[in-house]
């Protein structure tokens, strides 16, 4: 490459950036510097002495094809910057080198206090023009180390696409391309101040800033919300009972409540709501020992409650690590910049996935992820936002289980997750090895699981030959709400890929078992069958997210110990349809979790959402529960069949931000017959779940009412000032209408009666308080839930109404 001439250029709202060639003598002086400091880690010369890295840029500033440049801004060095030919480098033997290409490799000067706005984008951006100057130029390459998430999230943001994952001789990097045009259509749509789908500039996790977000103000404000949560759930499941001291204005109340010492003692107000849920004023949280004012403090507040909580000695520690790691992240969620409610509203299916902060809005610790570290929380949490490969095992088929839907067979499946090229890289690892790729099965798996488990406990699967890591494959995903289930970002039609995940997160070991998986496609078919030719579910737009495809490797040291052994649920992986494969062009898909969350400026979504539509907030509500209500009540009454359909398991379809239809997903262990009388196939027996009677309604007034518009319509009441009671109103009118269209089933609307008084309490947080590892018997769904005295049912205000 000829030497370039002087760049400059003058950027709006930000100044004028400089790039002149590197004066080795004069600027090895400033970039020992950097070099040296922690955040330069992956430049790979920490520690390098000056005369080091005087010799070293002697060396590359010799070659002909290789240039080095400084970038200046304001009279200062803002960022160094190697620019080389990689058909004459190293690289050309990891990728099809094109005469047109260029790679960099570009260091930006650390950080300084006061932070400059929009900093890095702008260097990032002057360093792309500068490169395009050159008319030979159509594409930059970059291929940063694999674990430098600050990098692929600045290359991201500017346009670039991610390749093939390589193996270079003093790292493992991926390559990402940045086409000429790509560039151009990015940087015109772009608004720097705004940040992207990946969110994370500030990435690269150093000791310090693996807590950069601790900071006493935005701890305090977790601490906050965790107390105030922790009041509203336990009062809710009857484990505290707040007592009112004073009646106040607009039915709110100022509460009391003691602590096991009853010194201690905990004051807000709040407006009782339906389902003996609080609005609290989270301003009005105080804590009092003696009399004397304490600053809150979530973790304190768990063990001064200990008593009343039940939790036993062996199991605290544990449980308040989950309530620290929920704090950590709420923390992280709080600094991090999502966009506003006002934003999110029109925002993608992804950058509203990753911009959730509440998490399960019943568990009071539901950010447990305990086996994460600090860079496996910025690498792989779905609020950071990173995307990240899959890595790929070859599992011999004497140990490998694939099971699909008959359309789907093994091949097929693979060709369509993977190129040709990957798939041919893959095979010849295994015939390098000495084996025949005929002879093993593919299973992707998340990457964290291969370094912190399966390395380790399948290393005599590995020395045997029955197991091979096969390396990365160039698509990217995103980690969903449900963390181990992850999205494809590099094709949106390409299925979900769920892979076992061992953390402990809400009460389990998040793994997969066979007994599940096997017969997950042929669930899928049966549920397909019955529900898509229902003429019902067919007006109404309802559809699953069906898994149709899993693969499992058995451990044979494990195997014996049953089925749902944690070790043996830590190799498998399973596909599941994307909500893309399903979804019209004018139409967007969301997580339903989003319509409970509330930004931090401590606005709701969902009146954005509503706002947007253009409709009123009964049509919409009547839209929604049309979309999710509906099918979940005629799947329970017309055939005896129920699903956990919460939040983060229901993706809302929209049509201009109204609700048009729901996709439902997670369904291989959640999806139960209730009724022996239902003939199922021999192979889906394990289908039938033996509740009792007055339990069975509880998958409507439990995982629907309780769980989710619970939650909903406060949030309605107190951002859009729409009466709690107009909600439930809409839910009995809802129902009503249903049962209008299908008198046949008045027998079982008497006998599992919606509008009954009251249903039993069930308690998601005794469940996780009473054993952290196991919350439920997937085998007996029943025999460990937690019930706590009665709910008055909302809707059993409206029965005289009924038709």
């Amino acid at each position: 490459m000829e030497n370039s001439m002087i760049f400059s250029k003058e950027y709006k709202d930000f100044g004028t950036i400089t790039i002149r060639p590197f004066e080795v003598v004069t600027d090895s002086t400033f970039l020992h510097s950097w070099v040296t400091k922690e955040y330069a880690v992956f430049w790979g010369m920490q520690n390098a002495t000056l005369e080091e890295v005087k010799d070293e840029y002697i060396k590359l500033s010799t070659p002909e094809d290789y240039d080095v440049f400084v970038g200046m801004y304001n009279n200062e060095p803002a960022f160094v910057m190697e620019r080389y030919n990689p058909k004459k480098d190293i690289i050309k033997d990891f990728y099809k080198a094109k005469d047109s290409d260029c790679g960099v490799h570009i260091i930006v000067a650390p950080p300084k206090t006061p932070k400059v706005a929009n900093f890095t984008w702008f260097m990032f951006q002057s360093i792309m023009d500068f490169v395009f100057t050159n008319p030979v130029i159509d594409r930059i390459l970059v291929e940063p180390d694999i674990r430098n998430k600050k990098m692929f999230a600045l290359c991201q943001r500017i346009g670039f696409r991610l390749g093939e994952v390589i193996e270079l001789p003093h790292k493992t990097a991926q390559i990402a391309y940045l086409t000429k045009a790509n560039y151009q259509q990015k940087i015109q749509s772009f608004s720097p101040s705004k940040r992207s789908s990946m969110n994370t500039l500030d990435n690269v996790v150093s000791p310090q800033q693996s807590t950069q977000h601790i900071q006493p103000k935005v701890w305090q404000q977790a601490n906050t919300l965790l107390v105030k949560k922790a009041l509203c759930e336990f009062s809710h499941e009857l484990l505290i009972q707040p007592e009112i001291i004073e009646e106040l204005e607009n039915n709110y109340n100022h509460y009391r409540v003691l602590a096991d010492n009853k010194e201690i003692s905990y004051e807000f107000i709040a407006k009782p709501m339906a389902l003996n849920h609080f609005l609290i004023d989270e301003k009005s949280i105080k804590k009092y020992v003696n009399g004397t004012p304490e600053t809150l403090d979530a973790i304190y507040f768990i063990k001064e409650f200990r008593k009343v909580l039940g939790i036993a000695d062996e199991k605290m520690p544990v449980y308040l690590e989950e309530i620290i790691s929920t704090l950590y992240g709420s923390a992280f969620k709080i600094t991090k910049g999502n966009p506003t409610a006002k934003e999110l509203a029109t925002a993608d299916f992804q950058t509203i996935e990753q911009s959730m902060t509440e998490g399960h809005p019943g568990f009071v610790a539901n950010n447990g992820r305990i086996g994460f570290d600090s860079t496996d929380y910025r690498s792989y949490a779905p609020e950071a936002g990173n995307s990240f490969s899959l890595l790929w095992l070859a599992g011999h088929k004497s140990k490998a289980v694939y099971a699909a839907i008959e359309t789907l067979p093994y091949e097929k499946l693979i060709q369509q997750e993977l190129d040709a090229d990957t798939i041919a890289k893959f095979n010849v690892i295994i015939t390098e090895k000495g084996h025949s790729p005929k002879d093993y099965l593919f299973l992707p798996i998340h990457p964290w699981q291969w370094f912190n488990k399966l390395a380790n406990i399948f290393a005599p699967e590995v020395a045997k030959g029955d197991l091979i890591c096969l390396g990365y494959s160039p698509d990217q995903y995103l980690a969903q709400q449900s963390i181990r289930t992850l999205f494809n970002t590099t094709n949106l039609q390409k299925f979900y890929t769920k892979s076992a995940l061992s953390i402990l997160n809400m009460g389990f070991m998040r793994g997969l078992p066979l007994y599940y998986l096997g017969t997950a496609p042929k669930m899928a078919v049966w549920l397909e069958d019955v529900l898509y030719n229902d003429p019902y579910l067919k007006e109404n737009g309802f559809r699953m997210l069906s898994e149709i495809g899993s693969v499992s490797y058995v451990n044979p040291y494990f195997e014996e110990f049953g089925p749902h052994n944690d070790y043996n649920k830590m190799l498998a992986s399973l596909w599941r349809e994307s909500p893309y494969s399903v979804v019209k062009e004018n139409q967007k898909p969301i997580t339903m979790a989003a319509l409970l969350h509330i930004d931090h400026h401590g606005n709701a979504l969902v009146p954005e959402m509503i706002k947007d539509s253009g409709i009123s907030i009964d049509d919409w509500i009547r839209k929604y529960l049309k979309a999710y209500l509906s099918p979940m009540v005629h799947c329970f009454y017309y055939y005896d069949l129920v699903f956990m359909p919460h939040g983060e398991n229901i993706i809302l379809v929209l049509e201009d931000n109204i609700p048009a239809y729901a996709l439902l997903k997670d369904i291989t262990e959640e999806a139960c017959i209730l009724s022996p009388d239902v003939e199922l196939p021999e192979h889906l027996k394990r289908m039938y779940a033996p509740v009792p009677e007055d339990v069975k309604l509880l998958s409507i007034f439990t995982d629907m009412f309780d769980g989710f518009f619970r939650f909903l319509a406060p949030i309605l009441e107190e951002h859009a000032n729409y009466s709690e009671t107009r909600f439930w109103e809409l839910v009995a009118e809802n129902v009503r209408e249903y049962q209008e269209q299908f008198p046949q089933l008045a027998t079982k609307f008497e006998k599992y009666d919606l509008f009954a008084d009251d249903f039993k309490l069930s308690c998601l947080n005794r469940l996780q308080l009473n054993n952290h590892k196991q919350m439920i018997d997937l085998d007996d769904p029943v025999a460990l839930l937690q019930f706590a005295g009665d709910l008055t049912n909302p809707l059993a205000q409206f029965k005289t109404q009924e038709a």
